[in-house]
């Protein structure tokens, strides 16, 4: 073989390598799931656990699909990961990232959300700048996600700068675009898609925090975000079809630790949560960011049993639910990696 042949040969190789990545990439993942378009919303437990890096539940993170949009809601531990098991970019595949207070469980797999998102192969993609909402005090500058955004460039401006320089990542892509709001009211609206967020009680020193509400056409979802019990969720959460809630439990034993008495009173037990379901009535009612001390999941439910007797899921991660006329429920199967037929 000649020395321009060999040269050919080479250049032929190292061409098909971007491709041959690429396929092994998308080898190792499902068929990206797309947004869905009709009028059903469809909603994932990306992440129903706390602030305790389980293997079980991953760090709170809930996916709203609807009018062919995704969004999130908040970015816990493994969000990403998450998204990856359901063949969902972390870049192209998320439209919008709503945080609902900052709490380290709540944006801890934000930094890599954010990254992975703008990498090359199917788990990014991302061509524009991460769209991010949350609240703020409306006092300090610059507060709640402005805050984040720009921690987040500074912290990371040597990723960003390798990745532009040695990868060809779009600057804008790599930026994030931080949308801060304060008070009760519409924060998004979109393509038929409006997101209501409301101040909920978390504790005086919690401030702020906040829960949403997604209406799309006649169908609705509320998440509580974390609280205690709150009147001004059950205002917004009424006629919502779904809505999930955050849930603290514990023994009676664990109960007695003086440590522990101050975390629960930021937060709303199961007997207190069947009190807000039976008040908002909803079609369907599910736990998420269950943090459970020395209790497993049946004592949480026959004790939310004790004040409401309505519909009720304890949710786990990848537990999907869509909103039609009525409300249905997939879990998914770890051993098929996928929902059973």
């Amino acid at each position: 073989m000649g020395a321009d042949s060999g040269r050919a040969t080479r250049r032929r190789f190292l061409a098909g390598i971007p491709a041959a990545v690429a396929l092994v990439i998308c080898g190792s993942v499902a068929a990206e799931e797309k947004p869905v378009a009709t009028g059903d919303i469809v909603v994932t437990l990306l992440g129903t656990g706390g602030p305790e890096p389980g293997l079980a539940r991953f760090g709170p993170a809930t996916l709203v699909q609807a009018g062919g949009l995704s969004l999130l809601f908040d970015a816990g531990r493994g969000a990403t990961v998450r998204l990856y098991q359901l063949g969902i970019s972390s870049g192209k595949g998320i439209d919008a990232v709503f945080l609902t207070h900052y709490h380290s469980d709540h944006v801890a797999g934000l930094p890599d959300l954010w990254m992975t998102g703008y990498m090359f192969g199917p788990f990014g993609g991302r061509a524009k700048p991460m769209r991010l909402f949350g609240p703020s005090d409306g006092t300090t500058a610059p507060g709640g996600v402005t805050k984040i955004a720009k921690g987040l460039t500074e912290a990371f401006a040597e990723d960003t700068r390798i990745r532009q320089a040695d990868e060809k990542i779009d600057a804008a892509a790599t930026r994030i675009e931080a949308r801060d709001f304060h008070g009760d009211g519409v924060v998004f609206d979109e393509a038929g898609v409006r997101v209501t967020a409301f101040a909920v009680n978390h504790g005086d020193l919690i401030k702020p925090s906040v829960g949403y509400r997604i209406d799309h056409g006649p169908r609705s979802v509320t998440i509580s975000g974390d609280t205690k019990l709150d009147e001004n969720l059950i205002r917004h959460a009424s006629g919502t079809d779904l809505l999930i809630h955050e849930v603290f439990a514990m023994s009676a034993q664990l109960a007695k630790l003086p440590q522990l008495k101050p975390i629960a009173d930021h937060h709303t037990s199961p007997e207190q949560a069947g009190t807000v379901f039976s008040r908002v009535k909803p079609k369907l009612a599910a736990f998420s960011h269950i943090v459970a001390l020395g209790v497993n999941a049946d004592e949480i439910a026959s004790r939310a049993r004790s004040t409401y007797q309505g519909p009720l899921e304890i949710g786990d991660d990848l537990m999907r639910f869509t909103i039609g006329d009525s409300v249905s429920v997939r879990k998914w199967s770890s051993e098929l990696r996928k929902y059973p037929d």
